[in-house]
């Protein structure tokens, strides 16, 4: 995998970076070269190559104490997402009385 990297400089001072796309102009980009003797917009385009093959090892190639370190993350790793026990809810099937009257009112006991 490769990265281009595009740098648009307005007068010696960075207006814009981008990665992966075209870096946007400042609007000072002048059309025609007779306008203006010397420019003072430049972009920058630099590629940084990537790796092309990659190495692939089975777990088998690997010495005994990567192994042991493989094998205590994934261990450690597994154990995070280990389920909680089930809360028991004592008062899940409990049905209050029916109210006939309230008494607050009859009583006329507010809170203020």
């Amino acid at each position: 995998m490769s990265i281009t990297v595009e740098k648009h400089f307005c007068g010696g001072t960075l207006v814009d970076v981008a990665l992966f796309s075209e870096a946007k102009g400042c609007g000072m980009e002048m059309t025609s070269e007779s306008q203006m003797k010397k420019p003072c917009c430049k972009d920058e385009v630099e590629v940084i190559q990537g790796q092309d093959e990659l190495k692939v090892t089975s777990f088998k190639e690997l010495d005994l104490e990567k192994q042991q370190i493989l094998l205590a993350y994934v261990y450690t790793y597994a154990s995070l997402f280990v389920s909680l026990p089930k809360e028991i809810i004592p008062h899940r099937d409990y049905v209050p009385p029916n109210l006939v009257t309230d008494i607050h009112v009859l009583d006329q006991v507010f809170l203020i």
